[in-house]
């Protein structure tokens, strides 16, 4: 079978999702906050279908890393949220029809808010649910109709300290026993530092692309979901999930002294953040010309910010970028013919309202 074309074949279909935002231990982080996600409005909910795509890391944009790195503690209970529409303009996570199993995985680097650190080597599994034999329910169908989107792991307690890649996974097989098979993807990553006093590293580490085998792994990939008789138990692949009292999966034991985070916080000045953007106070003013430079900064600070939202975001970026043009128009002194600021439009089509669809 030739899983590499899968997109070239794969039927339109409309209930997708994307990960779209997490929280720590309850509290959200805020859409989009420390998420790399797809900056593709229109498209930002489609699957990755391609089991060899650098996408299956941290999805379409995955190798471009965002400002803000969220901290979180070691054993930290970490929920990520899934919805149909990235801008929760209608409601919705998945179509119950996407029946598959969920896993979430982790990765260590030198700076997670860096970019061209996410395919490849160094994942490890801290999570995997299939098939409920007591709801009857495969992982997906509990997220739609018991959890409200919401997937929650708990972090290992004792990896060491540090930036961290943190990855859920969706797999959705409604249509993995087609003819070709279809089995479809959702994922997305989250920036985190994790405070711990550990110093565990384990030593069962994939890549990704890579961890899927195609031979070895066709079961999973063309599992049939709508048999009267399920194949049980599911064939989940991938490395073991990853625990921290089993001393056969730790790699180096040694006590770690705690790092402090430098990279990826929020500016100690910033006075409205939106995703990753972060809006700083205009100075104060007093004259024309300090009118004009506060109104010039609105704009382009507005500016930025709209270019910077992601498919969560869209609305509100505009909203801030019609409101700072509304300012720099009627600011100005009577006298002065205010041009039209350069680019007023949108600076990209990808995030026109009209493409917010999944």
């Amino acid at each position: 079978m030739l899983w590499t074309k899968f997109s070239l074949l794969a039927p339109v279909v409309s209930a997708h999702n994307i990960f779209t935002n997490f929280y720590i231990d309850g509290t959200n982080q805020r859409d989009a906050t420390c998420v790399r996600m797809s900056n593709m409005a229109g498209k930002a909910t489609d699957p990755i279908r391609l089991v060899t795509s650098q996408d299956l890391a941290c999805g379409v944009n995955g190798e471009t890393g965002v400002a803000r790195v969220c901290p979180a503690s070691a054993g930290s209970v970490m929920t990520f949220e899934f919805r149909t529409w990235a801008d929760s303009s209608q409601p919705g996570a998945l179509d119950k029809s996407y029946k598959g199993p969920c896993a979430v995985y982790m990765k260590k680097l030198d700076d997670a808010s860096a970019s061209d650190n996410a395919a490849g080597n160094g994942w490890f599994k801290v999570f995997d649910d299939s098939y409920d034999t007591t709801s009857n329910k495969w992982c997906t169908e509990r997220l739609v109709m018991d959890m409200d989107g919401l997937l929650s792991v708990k972090l290992p307690a004792d990896v060491k300290p540090g930036h961290y890649l943190v990855r859920p996974e969706l797999l959705a097989l409604h249509d993995a026993d087609k003819n070709p098979p279809d089995p479809q993807f959702y994922t997305g990553c989250a920036q985190v530092f994790l405070n711990s006093t550990s110093g565990s590293e384990p030593s069962s580490q994939v890549s990704i692309p890579g961890y899927i085998d195609i031979e070895k792994n066709q079961a999973a990939l063309t599992y049939k979901v709508w048999a009267n008789n399920l194949a049980l138990p599911y064939p989940m692949f991938g490395p073991a999930v990853y625990g921290s009292t089993s001393k056969r999966d730790l790699g180096d034991h040694n006590a770690s002294s705690q790092p402090s985070q430098i990279t990826g916080l929020k500016a100690e000045n910033c006075v409205l953040s939106i995703g990753n953007w972060c809006g700083i106070e205009l100075a104060k003013y007093s004259s024309e010309s300090g009118c004009w430079n506060a109104s010039d900064k609105c704009w382009k600070d507005a500016t930025e910010c709209y270019d910077s939202a992601g498919p969560t975001g869209v609305k509100i970026a505009k909203f801030g970028r019609t409101s700072a043009l509304t300012f720099k128009m009627h600011a100005m002194p009577e006298q002065k013919a205010v041009p039209p600021p350069a680019n007023s439009e949108p600076s990209t089509g990808q995030k026109s309202e009209e493409q917010l669809s999944p």
